[in-house]
């Protein structure tokens, strides 16, 4: 089992920035792939950034269209940590974001193919 825990959600205004964590726990070995979802009240969850393992030492980042030039997923594998950097928010950002992880997926951008998750953390922006 992997364990998720966010943190870094919050109240910000329209062209600020925000900085999510997740720190993954437990069976570390399977967070080869590492993401960030959000979902917005009566919306399904959707993908905005993934990060994964491509040989020994790279990864390769992958972005929703709709976040491109403003998200930037990190991640520091000493800390067993993930990050999202978040510039010129938009109130259409506003939603909980949720870190997931799994070993292997077939498709990095949909939510059923992660098992691991964690429990959410708010991001709120006003116009």
């Amino acid at each position: 089992q992997v364990q998720l825990v966010e943190s870094g959600g919050g109240l910000v205004q329209a062209g600020g920035s925000l900085r999510l964590s997740c720190t993954a726990s437990g069976r570390t070995f399977s967070t080869n792939i590492m993401g960030w979802f959000r979902q917005a009240p009566g919306k399904e969850r959707e993908f905005v950034a993934s990060t994964a393992r491509d040989g020994i030492r790279a990864y390769v980042t992958t972005y929703a269209d709709s976040v491109k030039g403003r998200f930037t997923i990190s991640r520091d594998n000493a800390k067993n940590a993930v990050y999202l950097q978040m510039n010129r928010l938009k109130p259409e950002d506003t939603a909980n974001y949720y870190c997931a992880a799994d070993q292997s997926v077939n498709n990095l951008m949909s939510a059923r193919e992660y098992n691991y998750w964690g429990q959410g953390t708010q991001v709120t922006v006003s116009s």
